[in-house]
Parts: structure tokens; sequence; C-alpha cells
């Protein structure tokens, strides 16, 4: 499936929500194309809309989906939907597996190797939601489009 944007109603008068939807179907090359397909909707996003977008934000954004996506496809069966939408100075990265445990971020231990992947998206993330579906779960992290302009590094500390 080809990513549409699409423009969807409901929102704030004045304020235009873009998105684009990109069904993942279990082929080995979903994770980059998931990458791919970030790095792409905010350089459009720049390109056609005029919204500023920090170089972290796109790589932050990559990093969540390559993250996301992997937990989707490692851990649910069938297929995987992502959605990517700016919301005001927000991109929301969504991610919706038919697995409808939800997951549970680890306590820290710099022993272990691997099973990071959520600890580093809701540390990078301002927003982070999991929620039951009436099939699956959904996930959605919150990203900054800009860096703070005082220099903070945006994001959230780990559970």
């Amino acid at each position: 499936m080809e990513p549409v944007p699409v423009n969807e109603e409901g929102t704030a008068p004045g304020e235009q929500t873009i998105q684009t939807t990109l069904a993942l179907e279990g082929g080995g090359a979903d994770i980059a194309h998931a990458r791919h397909l970030a790095a792409q909707f905010l350089a459009r996003v720049q390109a056609e809309h005029g919204l500023p977008v920090s170089q972290r934000a796109v790589d932050l954004t990559q990093l969540v989906v390559s993250e996301l996506v992997t937990n989707a496809r490692k851990y649910a069966p069938g297929p995987v939907l992502m959605d990517l939408r700016i919301t005001g100075d927000m991109v929301e990265v969504v991610v919706w597996d038919s697995d409808p445990a939800l997951p549970v971020a680890r306590a820290a231990d710099a022993g272990r190797v691997g099973q990071h992947g959520l600890e580093i998206v809701m540390a990078v993330a301002q927003g982070f939601e999991a929620q039951r579906e009436p099939v699956g779960k959904r996930i959605t992290a919150r990203l900054a489009l800009l860096d703070d302009p005082g220099g903070a590094i945006a994001g959230r500390s780990p559970l």
C-alpha cells in the first residue's frame, strides 16, 4: 500500500492535520521502509506545508518508528499499520498491531542485552501511550518538531 496524505476534519479552527498511513505486511524490508517513509513525510511537511522540522526531530522520529515497528513485527502476528501525523508542533507516530498485550518497560539494566526499545522510545518522546483496541493494540509516541530554544533535550526520563 502506498502512503496517502490525509487532511482530517475536526481539528482546531485554522489548524490542519497532516497525515500518512502505511500498511506493513511482514516483509524483511518493513522496518527500513517505515524509517524511509518517516523521513520523506517530515521532508514533505517542511517543503509543502512550510512547517519547521529540526534534523534531531527527523532522526528521533526514524528511531521511534524503527523501535515500534520492530516490536510489532517481532511480537505480533499479522499486519502492522503505521500512521504519522502532525498535530500542532508535534509529530505523532502511531503503530497498530494485532497482539492485545500492552508493552511494559523493563527496569533499567545495563547488563541486559536487547529489549531496550520501549525504554528508548519513552526517553525521547514527549508523550507515550499504549491502548488496547477491539483487535490488538495501538502505541502512540509524540515528538517535538523543533528542538527546545533553551537547548534542553526534549523527551522524558525512562521509567
